[in-house]
C-alpha cells in the first residue's frame, strides 16, 4: 500500500489524471490525501469532484478557502445564481447534492498520531497545542454539518487579523479559525494574521514572518500544507508544502510517504497568458 500526499488542484483534472497514472494508483490499496482547494480557476472543478467522489474510500482531503467558497455560493443559489461558471457548474449539476454534501463533511485537519503527521490547507497557529488545534477544527466543521451551517457561510469572508482567542465575538471567532486554517500566510511579530503579503519569503513586508518559521506548540507533528504557490514545494523543519501551482502552469506534486519521502511531478495546466 502507498500513501500519496498531493498539492492544490483547483479544478485541474487533466493533471490529476496523469499523476494517477504515473505512480500507476491501486484503487485497492492505495491512499491519496489532499491538501484542500479541490475546485475553482482549473476548469475541471466538476471531474475533479465527481473522480474524488467514486474514489472516497480512498481519499482524504481537508478543506481550503475555495472548497469553502463553493459551498457559499451553493448556499446562495437559491437567492443569485453563482457568477462563477466553473463553480455553477457544480452547484447546477444532476449530482451536485451528493457531491456536496461529501465535501461539506471533509474535516479541517486530518491528523496520522501513528505517523506524527498533520495535514491542514494554510497553517496552524504556533501557539495552539494539539488539543486546542483539534478541538477549534471540530467546533467549526460541526457547524458546517449543523442548521447554523448558512450562517457560517455568509459571515465567514473578512480579513480578521486577531489571532483566535475565547472571548472573541461568535463571528470573529468562527472567521479568526478559517483564516488561520485556509488562508493564513504570514503573521506579523505579535501574533496578528497578515493578508497583504502573498509572494515567498524573503518578499514580505517588515515584521512580517512565515508562520512555519514561528516557535510552534505543535512541534512533534510534521505539518503538511498547501495554499501558497508562490513558496512551491518546500521541505522544512516538520513542515511539508506541496502547492505547486498547478493552476497557474507550474506542475501538479505528490509525496509519496515512507521511509523518506519521494517527490512524483507531472505537468500542470497550459501557462496563462
Amino acid at each position: 500500500m502507498s500513501l500519496y500526499v498531493i498539492g492544490d488542484l483547483q479544478g485541474c483534472y487533466d493533471p490529476l489524471c496523469r499523476l494517477l497514472d504515473k505512480v500507476n494508483f491501486d484503487p485497492a490499496q492505495d491512499r491519496l490525501w489532499f491538501v484542500g482547494d479541490l475546485v475553482n480557476r482549473g476548469g475541471q472543478s466538476l471531474e475533479v469532484l465527481r473522480l474524488l467522489y467514486r474514489l472516497r474510500h480512498n481519499v482524504v482531503s481537508v478543506l481550503g478557502n475555495h472548497d469553502l467558497h463553493l459551498l457559499a455560493e451553493n448556499e446562495r443559489a437559491h437567492i443569485r445564481p453563482s457568477n462563477n461558471r466553473e463553480l455553477r457548474a457544480i452547484i447546477e449539476a444532476h449530482d451536485a447534492p451528493q457531491l456536496l454534501h461529501w465535501l461539506s463533511r471533509r474535516p479541517l485537519m486530518h491528523i496520522d498520531s501513528e505517523h506524527r503527521l498533520l495535514m491542514v490547507h494554510a497553517g496552524l497557529d504556533p501557539d495552539w497545542s494539539l488539543k486546542r488545534t483539534q478541538k477549534l477544527a471540530r467546533r467549526v466543521e460541526g457547524i458546517l454539518r449543523s442548521r447554523q451551517r448558512r450562517r457560517l457561510l455568509r459571515n465567514m469572508y473578512g480579513d480578521t487579523a486577531q489571532p483566535w482567542h475565547p472571548d472573541m465575538p461568535w463571528v470573529e471567532e468562527i472567521r479568526s479559525i478559517l483564516n488561520t486554517f485556509t488562508r493564513m500566510r504570514y503573521r506579523t511579530r505579535n501574533g496578528l494574521l497578515d493578508f497583504s503579503d502573498k509572494g515567498p519569503p524573503g518578499s514580505q513586508g517588515k515584521d512580517r514572518i512565515p508562520w512555519f518559521e514561528c516557535p510552534r506548540k505543535l512541534n512533534d507533528h510534521t505539518v503538511i500544507f498547501g495554499h501558497w504557490s508562490a513558496l512551491g514545494l518546500y521541505f522544512g523543519q516538520q513542515t511539508m508544502a506541496l502547492d505547486t501551482g498547478c493552476v497557474w502552469g507550474g506542475p501538479l506534486t505528490a509525496v509519496r510517504m515512507g521511509y523518506g519521502f519521494e517527490v512524483i511531478q507531472v505537468p500542470g495546466m497550459p501557462k496563462k497568458k
